[in-house]
């Protein structure tokens, strides 16, 4: 048996390990997969050489690179697809949650930050969809439902950067930003449970409290709609909301090119 290491730079929170998995469904040299999100590492036990692993990881451009490869007698455990899906079900729950109170607050509050937020929740809940998806599925089955995810993604972040135009223009009213902050900072928590339980789910206890310290774009987004609506109370303005709002769509759009860019490959 054989393992290789990689280094991923651009592995930043349990988002990225879900579409590594995703990419990696279906190798049969494969045995096990141990991710260590936050030193940015990947360790894959396999039987063979690594190119097909290599050229996968590398198709998903987050900035990979094959540290080393070395022959090893560690034990491999084998897969419990009951408690993977148990742990997906929970993960996707949180962040399904988070997107229905982000998004209806958001309208409710005028704030396009949250509503961009909650289609980033929304991203992530697609991601963790289709892992259970993959979960001792079919791959044909995976892909389809992929591109579906991807396109009603990619069109929400499109209507969403019209909304921020048509506001931009004056077509809106300040944010409420208590709303902004409270909703923020729960969703902050919402998105450290689910690394907690990832975390806590492969035995890698030491690395909990790095993982939920990590600057994740999850907390980026909620700690920039935190600042925004703080600025909205300074500033008695829309812009700071506007701000946000675009750059969390344009990371809710990229998020979808990678779906589709992935469902779209064999």
């Amino acid at each position: 048996m054989n393992k290789s290491i990689y280094k991923i730079a651009k592995m930043d929170c349990p988002s990225e390990e879900q579409l590594i998995r995703l990419k990696l469904n279906g190798i049969e040299q494969i045995q096990q997969l141990n991710f260590d999100i936050p030193n940015r590492k990947l360790e894959v036990f396999h039987s063979g050489d690594t190119n097909l692993i290599t050229d996968k990881i590398n198709s998903l451009n987050l900035d990979s690179s094959l540290e080393k490869t070395e022959i090893t007698s560690e034990s491999i455990k084998q897969s419990d697809d009951t408690q993977q899906r148990k742990l997906l079900w929970q993960v996707l729950g949180i962040n399904a949650f988070f997107f229905a109170l982000e998004m209806v607050t958001g309208f409710v509050s005028n704030s396009m930050g949250l509503v961009a937020d909650s289609l980033d929740m929304l991203a992530d809940s697609i991601v963790y969809a289709l892992a259970l998806f993959a979960v001792g599925g079919a791959i044909t089955r995976k892909n389809n439902i992929a591109k579906m995810s991807g396109y009603f993604q990619l069109l929400l972040a499109i209507l969403g950067f019209i909304e921020v135009l048509r506001r931009f223009l004056g077509f809106a009213e300040v944010p409420a930003f208590q709303t902004m902050i409270i909703i923020s900072l729960l969703a902050l928590v919402g998105n450290a449970i689910c690394l907690y339980l990832l975390q806590k789910s492969k035995s890698k206890e030491a690395h909990m409290q790095a993982s939920m310290i990590f600057t994740s774009n999850d907390v980026i987004v909620n700690v920039g709609v935190i600042v925004a609506g703080v600025l909205v109370y300074f500033t008695n303005s829309k812009i700071p909301d506007l701000v946000i709002g675009i750059l969390v769509f344009a990371v809710v759009g990229k998020g979808a090119l990678r779906i589709l860019k992935l469902s779209n490959e064999k």
